[in-house]
Parts: structure tokens; C-alpha cells; sequence
């Protein structure tokens, strides 16, 4: 999740966009194989009254669904027809047996070069609800990406109460977008690397954002509805880096699956979604509405000490009443949703630690038991040198980069995957990526003084069928911020998180091993302003030989 051509932070804050798909698409058949083309291409594209011509799927943006079945196969043809390099991810897939289709480019597999094509096959196991595809080579993901609808195997049942089966939505790609204004920025070939890792918000207050949206598109970006209906909301946070607080005013949200697995429903007025995360929600609408439109809203957590862009993003909710009944308010009086501040930290780990797998019969929780290989990586921010004839925006004109244990990813020559089949690894690669920090600190004290980090393209070796604990522990150096990391191919189980720093010997015994949720992307958050730092601890298996891609600085993994 994120770019692999930059040796520097995978993430940073150029674009925000969340979708929201109903429920209504459907498959013919279930075990059947599921054919699409994906044509790059430029096309013009008017957001927010400003029209640019970007890269884009199919002249889609964002780009087009792919509609499955659990246990489907799915084969999606990738025709290069720009100048740019092109590689495409399938976010949250797990790829058994089929990492070639994985898709982080110099990882998985070399670009797709101009003029190429390139074929990816992959089948659909154990995974039903929400997922997303997006470029994974430069910042082309900015503007290519779309959405996976999964659907239950056929005439299996939801474990939550059936969704209605219809309903109306205005956007070409069966949902709606909500996001922020589309910067210049976006639209250059290559991304600033050495801007600082928060773009500044516009000058605007936040109703004033909302009433620009408002008058330029947002009847656009409008979801209808039917009172007494009960839908289901396909979210995704397609941002690069922010995590986002997302609410509907006077509706309450039940949360049923995250990154395409079923939880315990809980109710919530509050989402939080970090980059790259799916949550589908069930919306109850109401018998009796007091307005016939309301506003649905979405701003970023953030607590890095940089400039950040708190903008508001809007869209309409609108219930489809009766003309005698229809009760229009002006869209510049509809009441804003309350949202937390945007370094709500409390807010977000209680809202974190709502999620619980079902661990029942039908849907178990196969929590591993026993550990064979543990980690301990510290995440965080860093620098660089910067390059020559530039000017950097870090500390003391060095250049922001993101570190696993010091480590920041250097892009190969040649894609990891192939260098390992073709036994010709030396020079490309080194399996000597540390497994604990090398010069431990107090993480969430007073930072070292030299923040520098170094560079590599190195990987750590686990046995096959291995079980891996990885405990992730933010930093205070240049600054505590939560962290979006994503396990590319594989879901693991969230077993514990908390402040400050990991304790091995008091910790483990709180871990949750009964029903942990299971996910593929997540948020290392941190403690906002205060002097300490949040610990997550995942677990997963290694199942077959190809390569898992800790997706933060682009760490990778190799199964043996």
C-alpha cells in the first residue's frame, strides 16, 4: 500500500477520498471465473468545478468494480497505454499460491511498461464483503483505484439481517465519492520527495469547505434512500496516509465486517478508517425523518507535528419521500456531523478496540497457540540526506524518511520475487533485515539525537507454515504519528495494542487469542501529544513460498 520507487516515506497526505457502495450489485454463479480489462489511460476529469487530465482506469475515475464470489477466480488484463510505469495491487486478497498477482511493483513483479500488458489471476478464498484495488508504483494510486465486491458463496446467508436489495446511487462506479480538492500536486508526474510529510490546509474555515463542495458537486456525490430500508454501506478509505473520523448526522451506524471479515456487530455514530482499511455498515433509515437530507461528513486523525490538511469532506445522504412529504432544506442549513478533533487518540483506541472476530462454527477464529518466530519492529519517521540541487523540508534540510527497525526500503533492480525463483538473489536482495531493533532506546522518551536511517533492500527468512508475532512499536523520533501498515497477501489477528512502551514479560498475558479481529491493514496509533506511544501486536502465518510485503517502508518477508 503505497509507493515502492521511494526510498523515503511510503505515505503522504495528497489525496482523501472514502467510497460508499449499497449493496446491489449480484453474480450469476459462484465458483466461476471472472473476466475484466483494465485499459490505463488519460482522461479528463472534473472534481470540485476544476477539470485535469489524470491516469485512469477504463476513462473511469475512480475506477470500475470487480464483482465476485467468495471462492471465485478473478483475471483482470492490465493494458499500459501512458508513459508511466504501471502495477496494480489487490488490496487485502490473500494470495495463496498466486503471489505473482499480488502486484507491488519491483516486489511482486516488474512494471508494466508502456505499451505492455500484463495478466493478473488470483482466486477469491475464505473472504466476503469489501476490498479495493490501486496502483502500487509511484503516486499513480492517487488517482487509480476502485473497488472489490465480494459476495457470499450463492445462497449462503448473511450472518447479519439482510440488506435491501435495491437501491439508487449516482456515481458511475456504483457508489459514491466523497473528497477533498484535488491540488496540482496530485497531477504531476513525480511526487515532491522532499516536501514535509503533511500538505497545509486550505485558508478556509470548515463550513466554508463545505459550502464550496456543496455549490460545486455535491449533488453529485449523493446516496439515496427509502425510509424503514436497511442498507448496506461499502466504505473504503482509499487516502494515501490519513486515517479518517466518518459520520452521518442523526444515523447510527452498525459495523458488521472489516478488510472482507465478518466481526460482532456494535453500534457506532463514529467510523474510524485508516488508509487502505474496508468496513461495511448497516444503515437503519428512519420511519420518519425530520429532513429529507442529511449530511455525511469525513475529516483526518492525525497527530504528527507537521502541517496537515484538517479539511471537512461532505456528501449527501437524501431519503427518497413522497412529493407531499418531502421536507427540502437548503444544503447550506443542513447540520454538519459532529466529528471528533482531529487528535481524538482516546477516541480512536476505544473505537479500535471494538473489533472482535465471530469465532463461531461457521466463521471460526483460528488464533494461532503457540508462536514460532517472534518481531519486534519500531516504526516511525527518520531522515535522509538530500539529494543534490534540492531543497528538503526535514530536520535541518535533510529529507523525511519512514523506517522499519532504521530500515528504509531501497528500491531493487529487479522484482524480489523473480530474483528468488531464478536463484539469482545476490546483488538484489540480503536476508539479513534486523528482527529487533539495533540500538535500542526508549521509544516514547526523549528521541535520539541523530535521526538519520539507513537504506536497503533486505529481507527476513521464515521457515514454511511458520506462526509470527510481530510487535509494532511507534517512535517518538521527529515526532509520534499513528502509522497505516498493511500485510500484502495475508490477514493477521490484531491480538493486543496499547500505550507506551511493550512490556515481554507483563503484556503477553493480556493478549487476546479467543477472538481477535482479523484484518489486512491497520493504524499504529500513538498518544497524540503526550510522551508516549501506542505497541500493536499482530500474528500470522506463513502458508506458502512467495513474499509478504510489510507495507510501511515496504519491508518484505520471504517464506522458505
Amino acid at each position: 500500500m503505497g509507493s515502492s520507487t521511494l526510498p523515503s516515506a511510503t505515505f503522504l497526505v495528497l489525496f482523501l477520498a472514502v467510497f460508499l457502495f449499497f449493496g446491489t450489485a449480484t453474480a450469476q454463479q459462484s465458483g466461476t471465473t471472472r473476466h475484466y480489462k483494465f485499459n490505463i489511460q488519460l482522461h479528463n476529469v472534473t472534481r470540485l468545478c476544476k477539470t485535469k487530465s489524470i491516469i485512469t482506469v477504463n476513462g473511469k475515475f475512480p475506477g470500475p468494480r470487480i464483482v465476485a464470489r467468495e471462492g471465485d477466480r478473478v483475471v483482470i488484463k492490465v493494458v499500459n497505454n501512458v508513459s508511466n510505469n504501471v502495477s496494480i495491487h489487490w488490496h487485502g486478497i490473500r494470495q495463496l499460491l498466486s503471489g505473482w498477482a499480488d502486484g507491488p511493483a519491483f516486489v511482486t513483479q516488474c512494471p508494466i511498461q508502456s505499451g505492455q500488458s500484463y495478466v493478473y489471476n488470483f482466486t477469491i478464498i475464505g473472504q466476503r464483503g469489501t476490498l479495493f484495488w490501486h496502483a502500487h508504483i509511484s503516486w499513480l494510486r492517487a488517482t487509480l483505484y476502485g473497488p472489490i465486491v465480494i459476495l457470499p458463496k450463492k445462497n449462503a446467508s448473511y450472518p447479519f439481517p439482510k440488506p435491501t436489495k435495491k437501491s439508487q446511487s449516482s456515481s458511475e462506479s456504483g457508489g459514491m465519492l466523497i473528497q477533498r480538492q484535488l491540488s496540482a500536486r496530485l497531477f504531476r508526474r513525480e511526487a515532491d520527495q522532499t516536501s514535509p510529510m503533511h500538505t497545509p490546509s486550505m485558508d478556509c474555515p470548515v463550513h466554508c469547505i463545505i459550502v464550496r463542495l456543496m455549490l460545486c458537486c455535491c449533488r453529485n456525490l449523493q446516496a439515496e434512500v427509502k425510509p424503514v430500508k436497511t442498507y448496506l454501506l461499502r466504505l473504503i478509505n482509499a487516502a494515501l496516509n490519513d486515517e479518517l473520523f466518518f459520520s452521518i448526522s442523526n444515523h447510527t451506524l452498525t459495523v458488521v465486517e472489516a478488510d472482507a471479515i465478518y466481526v460482532k456487530p456494535f453500534e457506532t455514530d463514529i467510523l474510524v478508517i485508516a488508509p487502505g482499511q474496508t468496513t461495511n455498515v448497516l444503515l437503519r433509515t428512519k420511519p420518519n425523518p425530520t429532513n429529507s437530507t442529511f449530511l455525511m461528513a469525513a475529516r483526518p486523525y492525525s497527530t504528527g507535528q507537521g502541517t496537515f490538511d484538517n479539511t471537512t469532506v461532505a456528501g449527501i445522504l437524501e431519503y427518497k419521500l413522497p412529493s407531499q412529504k418531502a421536507l427540502n432544506t437548503p444544503i447550506t442549513s443542513l447540520q454538519i456531523p459532529t466529528l471528533p478533533p482531529i487528535n481524538a487518540t482516546s477516541f480512536v483506541a476505544n473505537f479500535s478496540s471494538k473489533f472482535r472476530s465471530l469465532a463461531n462454527a461457521q466463521f471460526p477464529a483460528n488464533v494461532p497457540q503457540t508462536v514460532d518466530k517472534k518481531f519486534f519492529f519500531t516504526v516511525g519517521l527518520g531522515s535522509s540526506p538530500c539529494p543534490k540541487n534540492q531543497t528538503c523540508q526535514g530536520p535541518n534540510g535533510t529529507k523525511f524518511a519512514a523506517s522499519v527497525n532504521n530500515i528504509s526500503f531501497t528500491n531493487p533492480t529487479t522484482a524480489l520475487l523473480q530474483a528468488y525463483f531464478s536463484r539469482r538473489s545476490n546483488g538484489i536482495y540480503t536476508t539479513d533485515f534486523p528482527s529487533f531493533p539495533l540500538m535500542p532506546f526508549n521509544y516514547t522518551g526523549t528521541p535520539p539525537n541523530n535521526t538519520g536511517v539507513a537504506n536497503g533492500t533486505k529481507l527476513v527468512v521464515l521457515p514454511f507454515n511458520s506462526t509470527v508475532e510481530v510487535v509494532l512499536q511507534d517512535t517518538s523520533i521527529l515526532g509520534a504519528e499513528s502509522h497505516p501498515l498493511h500485510l500484502h497477501g495475508y490477514n493477521f489477528f490484531v491480538v493486543g495494542q496499547g500505550f507506551g512502551n511493550f512490556d515481554p514479560q507483563k503484556d503477553p498475558p493480556n493478549f487476546n487469542l479467543v477472538d481477535p479481529v482479523e484484518r489486512n491493514t491497520i493504524g499504529v496509533p500513538s498518544e497524540g501529544g503526550l510522551p508516549s506511544v501506542s505497541g500493536l501486536i499482530i500474528q500470522v502465518r506463513a502458508f506458502h513460498v512467495e513474499i509478504l510485503v510489510l507495507c510501511f517502508s515496504c519491508t518484505s518477508i520471504k517464506v522458505k
